[in-house]
């Protein structure tokens, strides 16, 4: 008969200043890990993506804009640098990093958020 009691008044539903459940916490943090997880975290990963395969996919010949904004044309291609004309006579080399954009030939370079005055 006590151990009858005991299990039904476990299953009443809580009182208010009783301890709630750990899985009352669980779940809400879950929840907001995953939010964070597809609105920040999973974007950011797609936007690297794109940018290590433009990286791979510059050639010589390609014209590309630098961080700095300078505007030159690939020359030479090392394992982490590129060799670039930026004058006539005028060679630099920079690392591959610094390269923000491939600029087709006959377009100018797209005005982005970080760019603009």
């Amino acid at each position: 008969m006590m151990s009858r009691l005991i299990s039904i008044a476990m299953m009443a539903p809580s009182q208010p200043g009783q301890p709630q459940s750990p899985f009352a916490m669980i779940v809400p943090m879950a929840l907001m890990i995953a939010i964070f997880y597809f609105i920040l975290i999973r974007p950011q990963q797609r936007r690297e993506k794109e940018r290590r395969a433009m990286l791979e996919a510059i050639k010589v010949g390609d014209r590309v804009l630098f961080g700095g904004g300078l505007l030159g044309i690939v020359t030479g291609i090392k394992d982490k640098t590129f060799t670039i004309k930026i004058a006539d006579n005028v060679r630099v080399e920079v690392v591959r990093s610094a390269v923000t954009q491939v600029i087709p030939k006959g377009e100018t370079p797209e005005t982005t958020e970080s760019n603009k005055g």
